[in-house]
């Protein structure tokens, strides 16, 4: 029986998901304000001893202004420093990947023809999802790992055909098919029999924080 080999990148991917929302947010303000005052990125340089350079890339939201600079800004255009925040909590209530977007993720074999991407994981309170496109390409010698975790976990199969193992049972999943199970239950993928194989697999666990 074996545990479930984690390479743990929740932390950062969820850092990182937040500091993108917050400079889309804060990009999106900015440009709004200044529009307001009928400014151009230059205009709004000089009224608030900023360069252009560092304005394109605040609005672009290719950089996260410090909380000076938000003070600078905020005093220029004449609004509160708390409105470049409005609308972040409303953005992080939904979470949408475009076809291609997933977060590619290592874990154990990830180099042997099997891809694994994170469609993402909404923030806590209601990170009780976690989401996982799972490509595989070639055959190995070496049999996949059984898992067990917490919670329950859904299958859905998108492409190919397979044998997936669920404690002592075997099921053939094949394109449109779906398998629910408790988490605890040793699985994984087994006889691999059409290739290229694609399914979905969404955990449900419950939130330690």
């Amino acid at each position: 029986m074996s545990i479930e080999p984690v390479t743990d990148v929740a932390g950062e991917r969820a850092a990182s998901g937040v500091e993108e929302a917050l400079g889309a947010v804060i990009a999106d303000r900015v440009r709004e304000f200044r529009l307001r005052h009928g400014w151009t990125v230059g205009t709004l340089a000089e009224e608030c001893g900023l360069s252009k350079g560092m304005l394109y890339k605040i609005e672009n939201a290719q950089t996260s202004p410090s909380l000076a600079t938000l003070a600078r800004l905020s005093e220029a255009l004449s609004v509160p420093v708390t409105a470049f925040f409005r609308g972040l909590s409303e953005e992080q209530d939904v979470l949408f990947v475009k076809a291609g977007g997933g977060l590619d993720i290592q874990q154990r074999h990830s180099e042997l023809g099997r891809r694994y991407q994170t469609l993402g994981t909404m923030r806590a309170p209601h990170d009780n999802l976690e989401p996982m496109l799972v490509t595989l390409t070639s055959r190995s010698s070496e049999a996949f790992p059984l898992y067990q975790h917490a919670g329950t976990e859904l299958i859905f199969m998108i492409a190919g055909k397979m044998e997936y193992c669920c404690g002592s049972s075997r099921y053939l999943l094949e394109p449109g098919d779906a398998l629910q199970f408790v988490g605890e239950v040793t699985h994984g993928p087994g006889e691999l029999i059409t290739l290229p194989i694609q399914f979905l697999a969404v955990k449900s666990v419950t939130s330690s924080r």
